[in-house]
């Protein structure tokens, strides 16, 4: 007998994904149905990655309702590419995003400096002159900002929610 595929699937296969993903709404909380939406992923398996990923855990409120927040939203999309698009093993998907969170503590870590001179703890306010307050040269990415603060805070809640 000869088995011919199911035409009516719904697993994603690289050509389903191709297909790009709708951009995210400037929301604070968004339910599973939304996140699932937003990553072309089904419910069911936004619950079962968070039993697989530590770093997901998204807020749960009355009912155990979960309620994502934009990091976690990124953090899914990314989960769904190492997946979905470049074959990762589950295994293997939680081990590169353990590796790309140490690294990237690693590099924040190393770029912070955190000492103060003398003379900055002896500046009075008196002592300003206005010069400080001019407009620098330099230009700020905001785009390329916000992802590193997203990045931080989402290293920041992952590191919380281990000592829980």
């Amino acid at each position: 007998m000869l088995l011919l595929p199911d035409m009516n699937s719904t697993a994603p296969t690289k050509s389903d994904s191709a297909e790009p993903l709708p951009p995210i709404p400037a929301k604070r909380y968004f339910t599973i149905g939304e996140v699932s939406e937003l990553c072309g992923v089904k419910p069911h398996v936004l619950r079962y990655w968070e039993q697989e990923f530590t770093q997901l855990r998204p807020m749960k409120r009355r009912g155990n309702r979960r309620y994502y927040q934009h990091h976690e939203v990124l953090l899914v999309r990314r989960i769904r590419d190492l997946l979905y698009e470049q074959g990762f093993t589950i295994s293997g998907a939680r081990n590169r995003l353990g590796e790309a969170a140490q690294n990237g503590r690693r590099r924040d870590a190393s770029q912070v400096d955190l000492t103060v001179s003398a003379a900055d703890l002896e500046l009075q306010p008196a002592e300003l002159d206005g010069s400080e307050l001019q407009p620098s040269d330099q230009t700020i990415d905001l785009p390329a900002l916000r992802a590193d603060l997203l990045a931080a805070l989402a290293l920041l809640q992952t590191e919380t929610g281990r000592q829980d």
